[in-house]
């Protein structure tokens, strides 16, 4: 079944505002994926050329064309200034199921803005897409990443063990799912 283009949606919060990333995004955006403490926990290691940016636009926009999923830019309202991304991936309208994933830059840690950002893309998947399950992973060891998935009403459900190997070092995920009927947005 071909998918049909999604939308990239602007959305507001109080303090923060996701939208399209566009190619002025390019330099922040090299800069957040290549900051080793940022990406600690991921599932790949840091980028070493900024082209892998160049690259990472191209396939966003790959993706809302092919209607699999959005990513979208994070901005802080107050001073415009990117502080990271989030994304819902693996749309599928047949189960009518998505996953989520989020990246915010070392300075903006610890203070809500990966909550925020998060939940403003779950409300616009559960009322534009109908979304009844979103699925999430983290490291084991991301403790922080964990905790903003709990406050979003995201369960627990299982370890996937040793399912990453990054720069030689193995690491177990958790994985999260949220279900519409528990969603509190």
């Amino acid at each position: 079944m071909a998918l049909v283009p999604l939308a990239t949606p602007t959305l507001t919060t109080d303090r923060l505002r996701l939208r399209r990333f566009d190619e002025a995004d390019a330099g922040p955006l090299f800069a957040l994926q290549s900051d080793a403490t940022v990406l600690r926990y991921w599932d790949s290691p840091p980028w070493a050329e900024p082209q892998r940016a160049e690259a990472f636009l191209t396939a966003s926009r790959a993706m809302a064309a092919e209607g699999s999923g959005v990513r979208l830019a994070v901005d802080r309202v107050a001073d415009d200034v990117f502080v990271g991304w989030c994304s819902l991936t693996r749309w599928s309208p047949v189960h009518r199921s998505a996953a989520i994933t989020y990246c915010f830059a070392e300075a903006s840690w610890g203070q809500g803005y990966a909550t925020e950002a998060a939940g403003a893309l779950l409300a616009w998947a559960f009322e534009t897409l109908d979304v009844n399950r979103v699925q999430a992973e983290t490291d084991t060891r991301n403790l922080a990443s964990a905790r903003v998935l709990e406050k979003l009403g995201f369960v627990r459900e299982g370890t996937l063990r040793e399912d990453c190997v990054v720069d030689g070092e193995v690491s177990d995920s958790w994985v999260f799912g949220l279900l519409r009927r528990e969603w509190r947005g």
